[in-house]
């Protein structure tokens, strides 16, 4: 039966260095030349995304930004994006402006993504830009204000910081039915939680239904470990959480696997994968 696997990268596929071993790589490699149809689903952009996996023989498009684009790595563009609607992007920009201390702002513009950000005094903002800038040469706009942005191709907003500073606008934001809404911990610094806000129809378990038709997928298989992954298990037809995962998400697995930094999931593709072409 023709199945696609599918992983999420931080706390996932990737170590606590988000990393994905040598060794794990040329695993992969190897899982996918003799068969395996393999791809990734994570809140990054296609930026990290392509610099993580640059070592990955990866054939089939990426999920991107929770769901609200999805980006071919091999052809280099984007094949789909959700964009907000005019009263989605008024919206989410009064609320940010009423209540958010600082975030970044996603478009698409001919193609090419953009990133701007009006400030970045919180800790939380500072070290997305360094580490983004150093490590993936990411690149970001500073604007005087997100109203600038309001005839763009939104399609995402970013935000990190203490639980007590994003409940407010998470509580306003998610009763907005033109808007998708994430809300979970950031597993590399403790205290801090994301707030994703993209299009209602835009979500990890839209884009993997989406690109199970395209590519006539039967079966999906996927891998998680934080609450956005949680849309993604709904249209799985089996659905696993590293040891490292979160409560919640272990409860809705069919099974729980090694963690992220045993390389849980390719050890787990190794040993209940079978191809017809032999190893």
């Amino acid at each position: 039966m023709n199945t696609l696997y599918i992983s999420d990268l931080d706390g996932t596929l990737l170590n606590d260095n988000a990393e994905i071993s040598e060794n794990d790589i040329r695993e992969l490699n190897r899982l996918i030349s003799n068969g395996l149809n393999f791809t990734a689903a994570s809140a990054r952009t296609h930026v990290t995304i392509i610099k993580i996996l640059e070592k990955a023989n990866i054939k089939l498009p990426v999920i991107t930004m929770n769901g609200a684009a999805i980006y071919d790595l091999r052809k280099k563009k984007y094949t789909y994006a959700a964009i907000l609607t005019d009263d989605a992007k008024k919206t989410l920009i009064d609320i940010i402006h009423s209540c958010i201390r600082a975030g970044f702002l996603y478009t698409i513009e001919d193609g090419i993504l953009h990133t701007y950000y009006e400030t970045a005094k919180t800790p939380a903002a500072k070290a997305f830009i360094e580490e983004r800038e150093r490590k993936y040469n990411k690149k970001f706009t500073q604007i005087s204000s997100f109203e600038e942005c309001i005839d763009k191709d939104i399609i995402y907003y970013s935000v990190a910081d203490k639980p007590e500073n994003l409940q407010k606008p998470y509580d306003i934001l998610k009763e907005h039915t033109d808007l998708h809404v994430d809300f979970y911990h950031d597993i590399y610094t403790e205290g801090c939680m994301y707030l994703e806000i993209s299009s209602a129809k835009a979500s990890k378990k839209n884009a993997l239904l989406k690109l199970k038709k395209d590519f006539g997928f039967h079966r999906v298989v996927s891998f998680g470990d934080n609450l956005n992954d949680l849309p993604m298990f709904e249209v799985s037809d089996e659905c696993y959480t590293t040891a490292n995962a979160k409560q919640i998400v272990k409860e809705k697995a069919t099974g729980i696997i090694g963690s992220n930094t045993d390389g849980g999931v390719i050890d787990f593709l190794k040993s209940n994968t079978k191809f017809t072409v032999p190893h």
